[in-house]
């Protein structure tokens, strides 16, 4: 009859005894038999919840994981219309409420360019319904053919 090394509830080890009498202890207590150490000679069994176990091991590595931040563009032109813009701001609404950063992007065509107010006026309008999820990181500044504003969740 092999033996094994049991640990109990509380962490106190039980000694070396055989496999029936570990399982027996197991099931008065009403926990589960595991083994922790297969290759240790006696193997080592330890007396736990084994469903409790995995769950807060799960919990743990889930708490460990961080989220990557990431920067989402949005690109609108100056004849866009109200409400295209509404839909684009309402995804970069969502990127922000998943703690991503946005970087709006009014890129002008052509000669969009002589009308640089129309895509001031479309960002600022973009700005103005995202300031309650949202904090201009950088200003809107001109970049050759593109107004770019980026913006970070609050």
């Amino acid at each position: 009859m092999p033996q094994v090394r049991v640990i109990g509830i509380d962490g106190a080890q039980l000694g070396i005894i055989s496999t029936d009498e570990a399982l027996a202890t197991a099931r008065n207590a009403g926990l589960d038999l595991v083994e922790v150490a297969p290759d240790s000679r006696p193997p080592v069994c330890r007396v736990m919840d084994f469903g409790k176990f995995k769950y807060q091991q799960k919990k743990r590595q889930h708490k460990s994981h961080t989220h990557q931040q990431r920067v989402k563009e949005i690109r609108v032109r100056p004849k866009t219309g109200d409400h295209d813009i509404s839909v684009k701001v309402s995804r970069a609404r969502d990127f922000l409420e998943h703690k991503n950063k946005v970087l709006i992007s009014v890129m002008f065509r052509g000669r969009e360019i002589t009308h640089v107010e129309e895509g001031q006026r479309v960002i600022d309008q973009m700005l103005e319904q995202l300031e309650d999820v949202s904090k201009v990181e950088s200003a809107p500044s001109r970049q050759g053919r593109r107004i770019i504003c980026t913006l970070a969740p609050k």
